[in-house]
Order: structure tokens, then sequence, then C-alpha cells
């Protein structure tokens, strides 16, 4: 039984490509973070590996072993601790000599590359190498946010999977049937998720993530009425904050994109629809301190940077620009 929830295109071609022999050497699942690319990809592995007549069973000895991580054939390939900032080429060459090998206790070897965007520029060279000369029973599935960041090579040598954020309802329906969720909580989640069921699963288990979100959202505020200098300041530290993990810089942008939007819905008249639901009364008071023309341009500013940051443009710099284009109140 496959795991991931809300993918019925994804699902259907790789069921398809099983029962009829025809199984890509190489996969690219593409999707926000936390949409189920890596609950996919277990699911892959399992069905490649499982004796059921409709894989994945999730029962059989080989299904629990893996969904447990204790498998022998799938590895997952990822940053190998906290400090490290890419998948070195020590790691693929590693993953190459297992993959020389006969599977030990399945039918297919199979490699996870968690994150792939961050290989190294020699990693993804010795990768290529894998994906133009693949080997019988070694399956390869790479994942990522920021397909723009992988090399067109490899990108062309995968079969391509994109997984699309779910309806808000979906997972609401979801989070209240399977995991019994206060109905209160399941709206605040589910819209805060942005239609990626595992963020509101990680929110409902880790409190800390919605408390650093309040900061931030507490940061953005002060801004709105902060002089220059402290605005400078602040793309300053998000700059070297960002050289340690591009991923959290991008969440902030995207959680000032997502504020910015709802201010703009209640400028429209839609204030039922904001997504942060818990800030109601913060979002109608600064939605009076702006028109609409303001909102607007700062979420064009908002969408600029992102764009320029995915091009490797100075952080610093397209951040300084970034504050430049925030109304002040």
């Amino acid at each position: 039984m496959w795991q991931v929830v809300g993918q019925p295109k994804a699902i259907t071609l790789l069921e398809r490509s099983i029962q009829m022999g025809q199984l890509s050497h190489a996969y690219l699942f593409v999707g926000p973070p936390h949409v189920g690319k890596l609950t996919l990809a277990l699911n892959l592995a399992q069905a490649v590996n499982c004796g059921a007549a409709t894989p994945p069973c999730g029962e059989c000895a080989s299904c629990r072993r893996i969904a447990a991580h204790k498998h022998a054939d799938v590895q997952i390939i990822g940053l190998i601790s906290e400090e490290k900032r890419e998948i070195g080429i020590e790691q693929i060459r590693e993953m190459q000599a297992a993959a020389s090998l006969p599977p030990y206790e399945g039918k297919h070897k199979v490699f996870i590359f968690d994150k792939a965007e961050l290989l190294s520029h020699e990693a993804a060279n010795c990768l290529l190498k894998t994906l133009e000369e693949p080997l019988p029973q070694v399956l390869l599935i790479l994942l990522t946010a920021r397909e723009s960041a992988l090399l067109p090579t490899i990108v062309s040598r995968c079969q391509r999977v994109e997984l699309r954020p779910l309806p808000i309802s979906l997972v609401k329906e979801t989070l209240t049937e399977h995991y019994h969720v206060a109905e209160q909580r399941v709206e605040l989640l589910a819209r805060l998720s942005g239609g990626c069921l595992g963020w509101a699963l990680l929110a409902m288990q880790d409190e800390e993530l919605l408390e650093g979100r309040s900061r931030r959202l507490a940061t953005l505020v002060d801004l709105s009425h902060a002089s220059l200098k402290q605005r400078f300041a602040y793309a300053a530290e998000l700059a070297t904050q960002f050289s340690k993990s591009r991923e959290e810089v991008e969440e902030v942008l995207a959680l000032w994109l997502q504020w910015w939007h709802d201010l703009l819905l209640i400028k429209g008249g839609n204030g039922k629809s904001i997504t942060n639901l818990d800030q109601q009364s913060m979002l109608f008071q600064q939605a009076r301190d702006f028109s609409t023309r303001q909102v607007m341009d700062f979420i064009y500013h908002l969408q600029v940077t992102h764009e320029q940051l995915e091009q490797n443009a100075n952080p610093r710099l397209a951040l300084e620009v970034l504050m430049l284009g925030m109304p002040q109140k």
C-alpha cells in the first residue's frame, strides 16, 4: 500500500512502470519541502523489493525493514552532519562501490538522494557516470525542492516525477481522520502547511516550529516601522545565515510572502481566506497601515529576491535591496 497522500498521478505512473517491467533506472522527485518526496521514494523502494502480488504490501519483512530504515539494500544519502553544507564526492564513491555488488537481501539496490540539490560539483559529476552507465538491479531516486540547482545533464538522465501541494481540504481531512487533531488546530495547521502534509505533521510534534514562526513574524512586523539602519542590520544577519543554511532563509522569505499575501487578501475584502489565522488582529491592523499598491509592490520585491537568490546573486546585496523595497508604517 502506497503511504504517500494525494499524489495519484505519481503513484499511477510508478505502478504502471513496475507492472509493465519498464521501471526507469533513475527518478527525480520534484516538489516543495515536506510534500511527501521521501515517503514516495521509500514506497517505491518497498514496491521493487516486495514479494506480494500488488506491491508494496507494507506487511512483508522487506516492506517493514525498509519502512524502519533497516534494509541492507536501501540507502538514504544526504548531509552526513549539520556542519556539512554539501553531499560530497566520497559519499558518491561509496555508493558506487555498494552499487557494484549484487543485492544482499532484496531484489534491487535502491539509493535515495535526499536534497539532491546539495550535491557538490564534484559529487554531481561523479554521480553522472552512474546515471550514464546504469547497473542492473540498481535504482537511483533523487529528491529535490530546487530542480534548477541540479546539473541539466543529471536532470535529463532521470525520469521526472512532480509532487504538487495537496488541497487544504485533503490536509484537514487527513489530520482529522488519521491523526485525530482537534478541529480548531486542524484549520490552522492545514492552512499554514500550504498543502505540504509533512509540515503539518512536524508542527503537531514540535511546538518549537510554531514558536519559531511567531518570532519570525514578530520580526517582520517590527521591521515595518524600523529605521533603514536597523533593516540593513537584519539583512546582514540574514545574509550570514544564508551562507550557513540557505534553506532557513528561504523559509523566512516564504513566510513573509505568505504574510503579505494575507494582507493583500484583506485589502481585497477576502479576510476569511487568510493563512495566518492566529495572527488575524495584527494582520488587519497592518492592512490599515499600507495601501494595496504598497502591498502588491512588496510581494513583487519578495518574488524577485527569491529568484535572485536562486540564481546565486550576492545574498547581502539582494536582501538589502529587499529592505529598501519594504514599505514603512
